[in-house]
């Protein structure tokens, strides 16, 4: 499914694809590193555009398309491979409990963010898989510590896998962070707090180096550890909605399930709601026909199963919880510090940057393996339960799935002809002309009333012109508009 939908998603389909595509060929001009205000994506950590433009030196002479999907399918594969360390972290907590295995291979293979970010030339899912595969590896440290000298080369090793993480994304840092943390929470457990320490200091030291070295090349080169508002992204500051408050973190409108399309006027203020649209969906209409009634359907009927492993997972996270404050130190204490730090992290960035584009499933990717872990332990006792309530279970999974392979294997059934993502133009609309007469000038001590009308009327044709471009009346020449950029 996923090597189908590689060689079928249009090359310029995907999140900013054209401009990743940029930076790749950048690079297989030269291996100097551009400057972060020249394009779009210039910005982004490199590791993911070096090995795009590894593989575009490789096939020197192929045509682009050839060379992006075998990037695509590389990414892919780095995907199915963290897949696989996040199942055989959950074999080595349950060892023998083939169910809870099955559980989170087929949650993980099916889920839809996974699914369709890996057909996109991308960094998320290399990002992602790396953070994944360094947290396998601290979980197995965790679960069985080696005697000292074996655990700081293994936190050396797994350093190195972290920190070629923190070089394709920076949220690279959360989980290297949540690593470190429980690795001297779980030394002052055990009593060997020395050994704790020496863990996190190797394995922050060599993924620091490993992956720090281009924030550095910034603050000494720019000025800032990683480019904010540089100018070369200002249409941001256009999109919808522009700013967040409070209430948008705390509602999911009934619209995340009747109509899951990020721009809907419910959505755009619930960060929660938009964002489940993206993992368990399409909210963003980068993959699937925009308008299609069906296609709102489907959506409705997914979200709504998604529910149940959803559920699952909130229920396993918070034992995992009450299991890390109970017993410090463990695997438990890792899974939980990483979904906090993403959580959190993804908090300010929505925050900071308060535009609906910035609500994407896939900036939660690297909390695969809490995921795995706690889902599959929830539903695997649900599913042993009485025989109605594991029925209902297995039928919303398997319900779940299938929809998921009619939906996302690209061309399948759904034939996607316009351009990925919603026309967000028309979702932003003029400040209505009441606003406008708010700056009437008003009476004035000094000034001559003569004037003051003079002002007034000049005024009142500025908003007759403001609803006249409004409406899309050239008026006299001046050209029609679209709101932003």
């Amino acid at each position: 499914m996923r090597a189908h939908n590689t060689s079928h998603y249009r090359i310029d389909f995907g999140f900013d694809a054209d401009h990743n595509w940029s930076y790749i060929e950048r690079l297989t001009e030269s291996w100097e590193l551009p400057d972060p205000a020249e394009g779009w994506s210039f910005g982004h950590p490199p590791l993911f555009y070096y090995a795009g433009a590894v593989v575009a030196r490789a096939m020197d002479g192929a045509e682009k398309r050839a060379i992006v999907i075998a990037v695509r399918r590389v990414s892919s594969a780095i995907g199915l491979l963290a897949i696989a360390g996040a199942v055989f972290c959950v074999m080595r907590l349950a060892p023998g409990d083939g169910r809870r295995r099955f559980l989170a291979a087929g949650l993980l293979l099916f889920l839809p963010v996974h699914i369709y970010m890996s057909a996109m030339l991308g960094e998320e899912i290399l990002g992602a898989s790396l953070t994944s595969l360094a947290i396998v590896g601290v979980a197995l440290q965790l679960l069985h510590p080696p005697a000292f000298s074996r655990a700081i080369w293994a936190a050396v090793g797994i350093g190195l896998v972290a920190g070629l993480s923190f070089l394709t994304k920076l949220s690279g840092v959360l989980a290297i962070a949540a690593a470190g943390l429980a690795w001297v929470i779980g030394g002052w457990r055990r009593g060997v707090l020395v050994q704790g320490i020496a863990c996190a200091v190797a394995f922050g030291a060599v993924a620091s180096l490993v992956g720090g070295w281009p924030y550095a090349r910034n603050l000494f080169e720019h000025g800032y550890l990683y480019p904010h508002d540089l100018e070369v992204h200002a249409v941001m500051h256009s999109m919808p909605p522009g700013e967040r408050s409070l209430s948008d973190y705390l509602r999911v409108p009934l619209a995340t399930f009747t109509d899951p399309q990020v721009l809907h006027p419910d959505l755009i203020h619930s960060v929660w709601g938009a964002t489940y649209t993206t993992i368990w969906y399409d909210g963003h209409r980068v993959v699937l026909p925009r308008t299609a009634r069906p296609i709102s359907r489907l959506g409705t009927g997914m979200l709504v199963l998604a529910l149940v492993p959803t559920v699952a997972f909130g229920v396993g996270l918070w034992r995992g919880a009450r299991r890390a404050w109970a017993e410090p130190g463990g695997v438990d204490t890792l899974l939980v510090l990483l979904c906090v730090a993403t959580l959190a992290g993804y908090v300010l960035f929505t925050w900071r940057n308060p535009w609906y584009a910035t609500l994407k499933g896939s900036y939660l990717l690297g909390m695969l393996v809490p995921f795995a872990v706690y889902a599959s332990e929830v539903l695997a006792g649900w599913t042993r339960g009485g025989a109605l309530r594991a029925g209902c279970v297995w039928f919303s999974l398997a319900a779940l799935t299938t929809l998921c392979v009619v939906v996302f294997t690209f061309q399948l059934v759904f034939l996607k002809f316009e351009g990925p993502g919603f026309k967000w133009r028309e979702h932003v609309r003029p400040k209505p002309a009441s606003a406008a007469f708010e700056q009437v000038p008003q009476p004035v001590a000094g000034v001559p009333e003569a004037q003051m009308q003079q002002l007034a009327q000049r005024t009142i044709e500025q908003v007759e012109l403001h609803d006249a471009l409004a409406a899309g009346d050239p008026r006299g020449g001046v050209p029609a508009v679209l709101v932003g950029p």
